[in-house]
This record gives structure tokens, C-alpha cells and sequence, in this order.
């Protein structure tokens, strides 16, 4: 048995061999080539070389011989293409011509300045609107050592629009503007700049259109030798947008209470920002509209909080991020502030002014309708602040306060006297002319601020800036000494929380019930 599997072994091996004679032979013949070479190369003379990288080519053509002896021959790949050259590059600005110091008569030397670039712009253009038949607002920001030390001009130029049944081109208006610097000097490298261009005759009155030039001339400032002149196009009106009755003769204004909100920014707390709509828009009624400016605060949790009064119509959402980019006193609220006032000023008969720790409240016997009819005579009236703590909270909510919204467990009013509290302001914003965070000090008509017995707001300082629990110490009494200063028991917003939660319950539904700090 043994002897026949070695007899059928050396079959099935000489069998192999008989199927791989031709392979064999190749095999046999590369490495005889191969050792004549090697035996060639021992008698070459020293200068001539022969590098590895050489004898790899040299197996590879053979490899290559080999494996394509039985096969038709692939066609050649076409050789790489040059990748297309770069455009030329742009020639250089050509080199300032730098002047010298100069050696004068009796051996003075005059030395030489030689400026570059520029520090800060002329003017950053955001928003012009018309405000009559014959006047405009332009709104920017300017460089504010520009207007502090120097003394820029502003020129305003009404270009017509020309129509077919016109022979010639209609002459351009033109007028002197008058500058606003509305923030009080708080500007850093920019200052917010309010132009009023008031021309001596209506313009655009024929409803063709037009455009609303700004020359913004720095009149030396800067540089003495120098009167540089920007021309802006403020704005454009196209024919037929005019509406001259709006200016003519007033009608009733869309709504009767109007928010404009300075710049919201940092990580803000959905859930104190939905307690703050909520309030203010049952407390306005129907009748009133709200403007929100995101100036990077409004991330996406506060825009779940936001949207379903936006699908209501009560509120309006601008995205304000890109003016970041320019050095502004405070996110540039000034400019903001002003922008909305100008903006909305023909829809609102009340504009109101203040932040969203901030809650208006007028008292059981009175309403925001009956508060500002009494002042109607009044182009402006300011409110007084009632300072809340943002930490104190009554031990009775121990366990269920973070169920509780914020103006309804903190329930303890700052007493302490003697310290200047910043007020917040309301206003006709037909009379206004510009604004700023706390009043106005550019308008026609009066100012009243005795209205602490009809209308006042409670301040819950910085807590919609934070994003957890503001209840830090829950105490049982009518009246404390914390951190140094005194406070009382304040329950008045804590009152009419239950209200304001089922006002939103049937405004909205219950989509918000889940929102977090």
C-alpha cells in the first residue's frame, strides 16, 4: 500500500513539472541571464557604475518581458499633461515716495512724517430711512477720535430719478447736514453717528424716485493736508414706493406699544428669556410688537423660546453679529437703538426702551393704555427702577424653585437709599429725532419723569445671563441684611406669575413646558 502512494506521488510530480515546462524555461533562462550579468559587471573598469535603482529596472523591464509574453500588448497611456501655470500675479503698489529730513538754513533740521494706511474708517453705513417729504436719517458708525477732536462735515444730495416725458436730467438737491452723536461719548474707536438730512424743499415728492447721497468729508481732520470725501449711496427709492399720505397727514399707527431691544449677546438662559416674552406680551395686549436683536445671544435654545411668538406676529428677529467687527461702545447698542427707532417710527404710537431682566408694571388699578394717555402731552416719559435680588429666594420653594419662573421666586426688593438708579424711558417716536439707552435727549416736545405712582419696572439684574439656578440663598423673612445691603419682601410679580403662565398656555400650547435654565 505504501509503495503505490509513493508511486502516485512521483506521477503527480512529474505531471506538474510536464505542465510547467514552458514557465520553467523562462524561470531557468532569467536567472542564467541574471548570473552572466552579475559575472560581467566583476570585470567592469572602477569609473563605470552600476546602481541598485539600475539593476531594479533592469528585473522589472524583464518581469515586465515576461508576463506579457502571451498577452497583446496595451496600448501606450498618452504622457501626463502640465498642470495649467497660475495666473500672473498682480503688479506691486508702487512704494509711497517717503519724504526726507531736510537740513534748512542756519542748520535746522526739519524732520519728516510719513503716514500709512488708516486706523479707523470715515463712516460704516447701516441703515437710512425718510422721515418726511423733505427730510432723512442716515445712521452709521465714524470714527470716533475723528469726531472728537476734529470736525468732520456731511453734505446730503437727493439725485432724482430721470422719466421717459423728461427732455433733460432734473437737477440734484442738495443741503448741509446736521450730525447727532447720540452715545453720550461712550463710543470706543467708533462712534455712533445720527445725520439729519433736511433739505429746504420736498424732494421725491413726484413719486419717480431717487437717490439719497451722503458726502462725509473729514475736513482735515487726521491729517491737515488732507480733506478726504466719501460719497455714500444711503439710499435708494424706486418709483412708485413713495407714500406721501404717511408724511401728510399721519394715519393710526399699526401698534400701539412698540419694544426695541438693545443687543442681546452672551450665553443667555431660554428659560428667563421665555418668562420675559411671555410677561410683556400679555401685558401689551394685542396691539404691540417686539424687535430682538441677536447679537450673538440668541443661540438656538433662546430661538426655540423665540419662534413660537414670531409665528404669532408679536416679534421680530435681526441678526446683528456683523457689526461685531466694528469697536462700538457696548455691542454698539446706541446704534441699534437708533436704527429701530428711525425703522419703526411710523408704525408705533409708544416705543418703548429697556433690557430682558427688566419687567414693566404698572399697578391692579391702572393699564399701560390708561398710564400713557395721561401723558400723552409728552414726547417722552422715563420709568423708575425697582431693584430685585437676583440670589435671594423664600424657603417655602426649597426642593420646587427651579419649577418656579424666575420672577416668581425671587421675591426680594433692594431698600437700600441714596444710590442713583438708572431709569428706562418711553417715547412718541414721531418727535424723535435720536436716541439712547436710558432717554433721549434729541427730541421735539417735553420730558416728564414723575411717573413713579403710575408706571415703574422691576430689575432682575444680570439673571437672564446665566444659565442656572439664580435661587443661591432661600431665607424666612420679612427683611434681611444680605451682602451688605437691606431688603424686603416683595411678592407684586410673584402675584400675577400664575396668570402670565396660563396667558401662555393659551397663546401657544404647552411646547415650551421643557425649557431649560
Amino acid at each position: 500500500m505504501a509503495k503505490e502512494k509513493e508511486r502516485g506521488e512521483k506521477k503527480m510530480f512529474v505531471g506538474f513539472l510536464s505542465n510547467c515546462v514552458a514557465e520553467l524555461k523562462i524561470l531557468l533562462t532569467a536567472l542564467l541571464f541574471l548570473c552572466i550579468i552579475a559575472t560581467a559587471v566583476q570585470f567592469l573598469p572602477p569609473r563605470f557604475t552600476f546602481s541598485p535603482s539600475d539593476f531594479r529596472q533592469c528585473l522589472s523591464a524583464i518581469s515586465s518581458s515576461s508576463n506579457s509574453s502571451g498577452k497583446l500588448a496595451s496600448p501606450a497611456l498618452p504622457p501626463p499633461t502640465d498642470p495649467p501655470s497660475p495666473p500672473p500675479l498682480a503688479p506691486p503698489p508702487p512704494i509711497q515716495q517717503q519724504q526726507k529730513d531736510q537740513i534748512l538754513e542756519g542748520g535746522i533740521i526739519k524732520r519728516a512724517f510719513n503716514p500709512y494706511g488708516a486706523a479707523a474708517y470715515n463712516f460704516i453705513l447701516m441703515s437710512a430711512y425718510r422721515g418726511g417729504l423733505n427730510t432723512f436719517a442716515v445712521l452709521g458708525l465714524a470714527s470716533k477720535p475723528l469726531h472728537r477732536f476734529g470736525h468732520p462735515t456731511y453734505q446730503c444730495e437727493w439725485v432724482p430719478n430721470q422719466t421717459q416725458e423728461q427732455q433733460e436730467m432734473p437737477q440734484p438737491t442738495s443741503t448741509t447736514a446736521y450730525k447727532i452723536l447720540p452715545d453720550w461719548g461712550y463710543g470706543r474707536v467708533y462712534t455712533v453717528v445720527v445725520v439729519n438730512c433736511t433739505f429746504p424743499v420736498a424732494v421725491g415728492e413726484n413719486g419717480y424716485g431717487g437717490q439719497l447721497l451722503l458726502h462725509a468729508s473729514t475736513a482735515g481732520a487726521g491729517d491737515r493736508d488732507l480733506n478726504v470725501t466719501d460719497t455714500i449711496e444711503a439710499l435708494i427709492e424706486a418709483p412708485g414706493s413713495l407714500n406721501a399720505s404717511l408724511y401728510e397727514s399721519p394715519a393710526v399707527p399699526k401698534y400701539d406699544y412698540f419694544y426695541c431691544g438693545s443687543s442681546l449677546y452672551g450665553d443667555l438662559s431660554p428659560e428667563r428669556v421665555r418668562e420675559w416674552i411671555a410677561y410683556h406680551v400679555k401685558f401689551f395686549g394685542e396691539k404691540s410688537h417686539f424687535v430682538i436683536h441677536d447679537a450673538g445671544g440668541v443661540h438656538s435654545g433662546v430661538l426655540e423660546v423665540l419662534k413660537p411668538w414670531m409665528e404669532k406676529g408679536f416679534v421680530t428677529l435681526q441678526d446683528i453679529r456683523e457689526q461685531e467687527r466694528f469697536d462700538g461702545y457696548y455691542h454698539n447698542q446706541f446704534l441699534i437703538v437708533n436704527d429701530c427707532l428711525h425703522r419703526y417710527r411710523f408704525m408705533a404710537k409708544w416705543m418703548f426702551f429697556f433690557d430682558v431682566d427688566e419687567y414693566i408694571y404698572v399697578p391692579p388699578k391702572k393699564t399701560v393704555k390708561s398710564v400713557v394717555d395721561s401723558l400723552s402731552e409728552y414726547s417722552q416719559f422715563t420709568i423708575e427702577q425697582i431693584p430685585m435680588s437676583n440670589k435671594l429666594c423664600l424657603s417655602s420653594d426649597a426642593g420646587k424653585a427651579p419649577r418656579k419662573w424666575g420672577f416668581e421666586k425671587l421675591v426680594y426688593r433692594d431698600v437700600k437709599r441714596g444710590i442713583r438708579r438708572d431709569r428706562k424711558y418711553v417715547v412718541q417716536p414721531r418727535n424723535v429725532f435720536a436716541t439712547g439707552v436710558h432717554m433721549s435727549q434729541n427730541l421735539a416736545g417735553k420730558t416728564t419723569h414723575k411717573t413713579g405712582n403710575m408706571i415703574r419696572y422691576f430689575h432682575y439684574h444680570g439673571t437672564v445671563a446665566e444659565r442656572h439656578e439664580p435661587c443661591r440663598k432661600m431665607v424666612n423673612t420679612t427683611e434681611l441684611t444680605f451682602d451688605g445691603r437691606p431688603y424686603v419682601l416683595d411678592t407684586t410679580m410673584r402675584d400675577v406669575a400664575g396668570s402670565v403662565k396660563m396667558f401662555e398656555l393659551k397663546q401657544i400650547g404647552s411646547r415650551l413646558q421643557r425649557t431649560h435654565q
